[in-house]
């Protein structure tokens, strides 16, 4: 059952959950914009916190940007006008102008690993068994897989005349899932605890580790196990950057910069 990563049936069940907070929050909004998005979306990696540019109809992305908890309670506090002051030169001038297009939402960041997927008439799919990341934008991929993957488990037990509310059926679908979400969710967070740090060690292990954008992205293509597009990955030190993978599906670039960093 898909009831959200606080899931009072998980509860019910007796499945407990592992993770941590991430001391960061997700400020999302739907921008419009003056030039065309190209169906790309983009992700800047900075020091408190990635922006996540992600491609709608016309010309118009929606957000998601990491803060820490401190300063996006801030920068949720400021009206449009300065919000928008704010974001600009985190978000740059690549596709023009720009304007909010509707209300503008935050939530809180965490990972949150369910132990357990399956109980006893009882499935876990989506955020109820995995709250990820928003980096690379993998939480709904996961929901979609987890249900592609207990429709089939279904549908097969159902033709062998097994009932599919059994713990037996049910524990299918958890041992095919379960170890490749988990894999992912943490892929995710070294991701984002790679690159959310202004460490002088770390940063050059960073930049040496991506090899102009090489490693990196072998590391997204990991990530985008179900497709994404050209990826183009900078280190802070290389906004520029160089180095593409094409994945089925989906165009994605993440790049870093460090103009792109700081308090509001």
């Amino acid at each position: 059952m898909r009831t959200g990563a606080g899931s009072g049936v998980a509860t019910r069940a007796g499945i407990r959950r592992q993770g941590w907070d991430y001391g960061q929050t997700a400020l999302v909004a739907a921008i419009d914009h003056a030039l065309p998005h190209q169906g790309i979306a983009h992700q800047y990696f900075m020091a408190t916190g990635p922006l996540a540019i992600l491609p709608l109809p016309g010309n118009r992305s929606n957000i998601v940007w990491s803060e820490t908890t401190a300063n996006a309670a801030a920068i949720a506090a400021l009206d449009d006008a300065a919000f928008l002051a704010v974001l600009r030169p985190r978000f740059g001038d690549f596709l023009g102008d720009l304007s909010l297009a509707g209300p503008r939402f935050s939530y809180p960041l965490s990972l949150s690993l369910a132990e357990r997927y399956a109980a006893d008439r009882v499935a876990l799919v989506g955020d109820a068994a995995h709250g990820v990341h928003p980096i690379a934008g993998q939480g709904l991929n996961l929901g979609l897989r987890d249900v592609a993957a207990l429709a089939e488990v279904l549908v097969d037990a159902a033709r062998r005349g097994e009932d599919i509310g059994s713990t037996l059926v049910l524990e299918r679908y958890q041992a095919w899932r379960r170890p490749d979400a988990t894999t992912l969710a943490l892929g995710m967070d070294g991701v984002n605890r790679l690159f959310a740090t202004d460490n002088p060690a770390v940063a050059g292990l960073r930049g040496r580790g991506h090899g102009r954008g090489r490693c990196t992205a072998r590391t997204a293509a990991r990530l985008h196990a179900a497709g994404g597009g050209a990826v183009r990955v900078a280190d802070a030190a290389d906004a520029g950057g160089s180095g593409a993978l094409t994945f089925p599906g989906r165009r994605f670039r993440a790049i870093g910069s460090a103009q792109h960093r700081g308090t509001p």
